[in-house]
This record gives structure tokens, C-alpha cells and sequence, in this order.
């Protein structure tokens, strides 16, 4: 299966964009959402544009459910199908677990993990009746993997998405359609804090991560492509950490170390 159409939730900006591109790259036609700025989803277009490809720019707001993944099927009609999904698009809430509201809770659940949910069944729908199989790649997070103090709607939606992940890796098999995870760490984009940053530039050590450093949206976009490309053909239900180490850290593990000491036994 050669891919040729993607489809990219929150691809206005930061994971998104890097994926848009990379899959323009490849030769995809890309559908692009944006939730909150028209403008920076466009500029994203014009980017997968400037590569010559097709670009079509869709707005989704995946709390509005189950009508939001009618934006898939809107897309996959504009570009004449699907081969892949990439569900970006997401949240975040800080809070500690005894004061989390239960509106917070589900707002993050419904954009984290029943908005993935939607989106990934109505491409796999697609995928599946146009009988060239597919790939469908979930963005979650390596608190998939492990917890985090005040993220528990967070962590709980993404650690579902993970099981989704798998569960649907083993069903959309029999159809050709591969399915997994990539799970960043700290990347330097503006969800947290860094608005899309040289993670590489000064003022940017992490004593807490074994590389040292945040990561770069790019470098999540290059794990995603590959396994939205055709030697990914034999790579499924698979969760791909791209964090610089640092879930290897275990009980060590934190971005938010301020000292390298962990490195001394």
C-alpha cells in the first residue's frame, strides 16, 4: 500500500504541522484541521502546498461529538479518499486529582480519547471499503506508559487511547490497515510552553532526560511517517516513545529535574 492521502487532526500547529509536512513529503495529499486559528491552519496548507501537493483545510472541534468526525469524511471526499490518519489533535489540564471537576474531566476525555476514537473509526470505516487497506497512527503521550502528579484526565485519556490503539491494531488487521502509537515526551511546541522552539538553542537543558534536552516536533513527525510508509507494512498495535530517554528512567524519570545527579550511581 502506497500511501496517498493523509489526514492529520490539529495540524494548525507544533506535532501536526511536522506531520503534514513530512507526509507531504512522502507524496501525500494532506487534510488539515484547525481548531483554534484559521490562519495558522492555512499557513500549514500553503506549507504542504509549497512541496506540490494537494491541501484541503477543514475546522474540528472534537467536543462536539459525535458530529466531528463528520470532518473526515468531509476531507476524504475533497481529496478522493484516505490511506492515513493521524489523530493529533488534543489536551491538557493541570490539576490535582482532589480538585478536578468532573467538566474538566470529561472535556479532556472527550478530546483526547472519544474525539480519537470517532475520527479512527470513521477513516478505518473508509479505509475498509476502499479495500487498499490503511494506516492510522494515534498521537498520545509517554504518560500512555506512566503516570504524572495533577495530569489524571490527561493520563487516563491517553493510556485509553493506547489500549484503543491496540485493540483496534488486532480487529483492521485482517483488512490491511496498520495501527499505532507514537508517544512524545517534552517537545518544544506550544502546548507546552515553547512555542514551537529550537529545543537545541540555549536556556533549554533538561537535567531530568538522558538526552538533555526537549525534543523537536520533526522528530516526532519522522516516526510518524515511517509508520505511515509502506516499510511499516509489517509494524502494528506498536507504541512508539519518542522522549529522549526518558521513560528508560523509571523511578528517576522527570523533565522537571533540576540537576543531573541520577546520572552518578
Amino acid at each position: 500500500m502506497e500511501p496517498r492521502i493523509a489526514i492529520i487532526t490539529g495540524s494548525e500547529s507544533g506535532i501536526g504541522r511536522a506531520v503534514a509536512v513530512a507526509l507531504a513529503e512522502q507524496g501525500c495529499d494532506v487534510g488539515i484541521t484547525w481548531f483554534r486559528d484559521e490562519a495558522a491552519g492555512e499557513a500549514t496548507a500553503e506549507e504542504v502546498r509549497a512541496l506540490g501537493r494537494r491541501a484541503e483545510v477543514r475546522h474540528l472541534d472534537l467536543t462536539r461529538l459525535p458530529e466531528a468526525a463528520d470532518v473526515v469524511d468531509d476531507l476524504a471526499d475533497a481529496l478522493g479518499g484516505v490511506d492515513v490518519l493521524v489523530n493529533d489533535a488534543g489536551t491538557g489540564h493541570t490539576t490535582p486529582l482532589l480538585d478536578l471537576d468532573l467538566g474538566t474531566w470529561r472535556e479532556v476525555l472527550a478530546t483526547d480519547l472519544d474525539g480519537a476514537f470517532v475520527c479512527l473509526q470513521r477513516a478505518a470505516r473508509r479505509m475498509v471499503a476502499g479495500g487498499r487497506g490503511g494506516r492510522i497512527v494515534n498521537i498520545t503521550s509517554v504518560h500512555e506508559h506512566q503516570p504524572r502528579v495533577g495530569a489524571a484526565a490527561y493520563c487516563a485519556a491517553k493510556g485509553g487511547l493506547g489500549l484503543l490503539t491496540q485493540v483496534a491494531a488486532l480487529e483492521l488487521a485482517e483488512h490491511g490497515i496498520t495501527v499505532n502509537a507514537v508517544a512524545p515526551g517534552e517537545i518544544a511546541t506550544a502546548m507546552t510552553g515553547q512555542e514551537d522552539e529550537d529545543p537545541t538553542s540555549p536556556g533549554h537543558d533538561r537535567p531530568g532526560i538522558p538526552l538533555g534536552r526537549p525534543g523537536n516536533a520533526h522528530e516526532v513527525a519522522a516516526a510518524v511517517a515511517f509508520l505511515a510508509s509502506p516499510a511499516a507494512g509489517y509494524v502494528t498495535g506498536a507504541s512508539w516513545a519518542v522522549d529522549g530517554g526518558m521513560l528508560r528512567m523509571g523511578p528517576m524519570a522527570g523533565s522537571h529535574l533540576t540537576e543531573g545527579d541520577w546520572r552518578r550511581p
